[in-house]
C-alpha cells in the first residue's frame, strides 16, 4: 500500500509539472510587454525546458584579437546591467535601448524594442538620443537614459560606441551597458525579433 501511495504522489507531482510548463523570467514575472516601433511585443522565455542554443550563438571560443573578452565596465561612470534591468529600461518610454551592432547582425535578430544605431556611426546619431548639434559638436544636456548592447561579452562594438559617445559629450551616467548582449539573451531563451 505504501508503494502505491508513493507512486501515486510521484505521478501527481510529475503531472502537475507537465501541466504547467511555464518558464518564467522571474518567480513573479512570467513575461513583460514592451512597446516597439510596430506595436506591443511580449518578451518571455522559450517554453521548452530542453531548448539549447545552436550555431553561431553556441560558440565558446573566438580569436582574440579581435573578439577579446570585454571589461565589466567600458568606461568610468557607465553602469553595467543585466537582463532584468534591461527589461525595465525597455518598458520605460523615456529610455532608449540601442543595438549597436552592424545592420547585418541587427537584421539577424535583436531584442524587442531596441533600435539599431551601429557603433561605426553612433556619434552621427546622437540627435536620436536627446543631444542637439552645436558649433562644437553636440550639446547633450538633455541626453536620454540609454542602454547599449552588442553580441556578448566578447564583442567590442557597444564598448567602442560607448567610449565614442562619451568622447563626443554624452554623459557617462546616462549610459548603461548590457554586457551579456545577444549571446546571453539567447542563452536565457528570451524573445528575439527578426532574423534567425
Amino acid at each position: 500500500m505504501k508503494t502505491f501511495a508513493t507512486a501515486f504522489a510521484a505521478a501527481l507531482i510529475a503531472g502537475a509539472a507537465q501541466a504547467d510548463p511555464t518558464v518564467g523570467i522571474t518567480k513573479s514575472m512570467p513575461q513583460v510587454t514592451v512597446q516597439t516601433e510596430i506595436g506591443p511585443q511580449v518578451v518571455d522565455r522559450v517554453q521548452d525546458p530542453s531548448n539549447e542554443i545552436t550555431g553561431e550563438w553556441a560558440r565558446t571560443s573566438r580569436p582574440c584579437p579581435e573578439f577579446c573578452i570585454q571589461p565589466m565596465s567600458p568606461a568610468p561612470g557607465v553602469s553595467t546591467i543585466g537582463e532584468l534591468e534591461l527589461l525595465e529600461m525597455l518598458q520605460d518610454p523615456d529610455a532608449v535601448v540601442v543595438d549597436s551592432r552592424t545592420p547585418d547582425w541587427f537584421q539577424g535578430g535583436t531584442i524587442p524594442g531596441a533600435i539599431n544605431i551601429p557603433y561605426t556611426y553612433v556619434v552621427d546619431e546622437l540627435g536620436r538620443l536627446g543631444c542637439e548639434p552645436d558649433f562644437d559638436g553636440w550639446d547633450c544636456a538633455e541626453a536620454k537614459q540609454v542602454a547599449l548592447f552588442c553580441n556578448g561579452i566578447w564583442c567590442g562594438q557597444s564598448p567602442t560606441a560607448i567610449r565614442n559617445m562619451i568622447d563626443a559629450g554624452y554623459p557617462a551616467e546616462q549610459i548603461s551597458y548590457y554586457r551579456g548582449g545577444m549571446q546571453v539573451w539567447r542563452l536565457l531563451g528570451l524573445t528575439v525579433v527578426g532574423g534567425r
